[in-house]
C-alpha cells in the first residue's frame, strides 16, 4: 500500500512541482495522467525515494520512503524514460544488482527476454534505444518488487513490442503488486488498468480505482446528444460523454482521454 500524505515538492526557486498530494494506492496497475509539467515524474521520483519531499511524506506499508532504508528500497523499483543502466548488459545487471531484490525471478527474466528475442548478454552500448528499453522492461518486471514505477514504458517500442509488453505485464504482475504507469499513450495498456491517478498543475485531482469510478459515472458513445451529461465532446459524428452512473443503461469502458479532459475542465466526478 502506497500512502501519500500532503506530499509536496518544490524546486530551488520555490516553484512547487507537486502540492499537497494525498491518496491511498493499493494493489493493481494504475495509469498516471497529467499534462506536460504536471508533476508526474516528480511524483514517481518521490515514491521511489529519489527525491525528498519539502513537506508531507510518501509511505510504503507505513514506512517513509524518503528514509531510503534497505528493506524499503528492495521493495521499490523505478524505470525512467531513456534511463541508463550502470552495467554492460542485463546479465551483468543481474549479477550485481538483482541480489538486492529478494523476490527477483530469474526464470521470469529469461522468459521476458526471450519474448523480445534477447539473451541478456547483449551490450547496452550496441543496442538501439528501443532494444535497450525492451531489455530494461524485461528486467524491471522480473524484479517482482512490491512497487514498480514505469515512466513512459512503451516509448521507443515498435508495434509488435508494444503488444508483447501488454502481454508481459498481464502475466508478470500479481494482484499484491502496485504498478504505476505514467504515459501519454493510454491505448497501449488500456485493458490492464485497475485504477487511475490524474495530476494537473502539481495537484492530484483524482486517485481512484476503475471499479469505484464506474460506480459513480458512466462513459457512453451516442449518435444523439446525451441528456444532462457531466462532460461531453463530439468526435466526428458521435458524442462521447461522461454521465452519472444511474442515468444511462449502457456504458463503455473508461475513456481515459475523455476523463482527463473533463478533470482539466474542473468537472466534479
Amino acid at each position: 500500500m502506497i500512502t501519500l500524505k500532503n506530499l509536496t515538492y518544490a524546486y530551488r526557486k520555490g516553484v512547487e512541482a507537486l502540492s499537497n498530494a494525498s491518496a491511498s494506492i493499493g494493489g493493481g496497475i494504475y495509469l498516471l495522467l497529467g499534462e506536460n509539467g504536471a508533476g508526474k515524474t516528480t511524483l514517481l521520483h518521490l515514491t521511489a525515494g529519489l527525491l525528498s519531499p519539502a513537506k508531507g511524506e510518501c509511505l510504503i506499508d507505513g514506512s517513509p520512503v524518503s528514509e531510503r532504508r534497505p528493506e524499503i528500497m528492495s521493495r521499490v523499483f523505478f524505470l525512467g524514460d531513456n534511463m541508463d543502466f550502470p552495467f554492460v548488459s542485463i546479465e551483468e545487471m543481474t549479477r550485481c544488482h538483482a541480489v538486492f531484490y529478494p523476490d527477483f525471478d530469474p526464470e521470469m527474466l529469461r522468459r521476458n527476454l526471450d519474448r523480445f528475442g534477447m539473451t541478456g548478454r547483449e551490450r547496452f552500448s550496441r543496442m538501439s534505444l528501443g532494444n535497450r528499453h525492451k531489455a530494461q522492461l524485461a528486467y524491471a518486471l522480473a524484479l517482482r518488487t512490491e512497487v514498480l514505477l514505469l515512466d513512459e514504458p512503451a516509448n521507443g517500442l515498435d508495434i509488435p513490442s508494444r503488444l508483447h509488453l501488454q502481454s508481459m505485464i498481464a502475466e508478470c504482475v500479481t494482484p499484491d503488486q502496485t504498478v504505476i504507469v505514467s504515459t501519454h499513450i493510454v491505448s497501449d495498456l488500456r485493458n490492464l488498468y485497475d485504477g487511475v491517478l490524474v495530476l494537473s498543475r502539481g495537484r492530484l485531482v483524482l486517485a481512484d480505482t476503475v471499479d469505484s469510478l464506474l460506480q459513480r459515472v458512466s462513459f457512453t458513445v451516442t449518435s444523439e446528444p446525451p441528456v444532462a451529461p457531466l462532460y461531453v465532446e463530439r468526435r466526428f459524428n458521435a458524442y462521447h460523454a461522461i454521465s452519472p452512473a444511474d442515468s444511462c443503461d449502457e456504458s463503455c469502458d473508461v475513456d481515459y482521454e475523455l476523463l482527463f479532459k473533463a478533470l482539466l475542465n474542473d468537472v466534479k466526478l
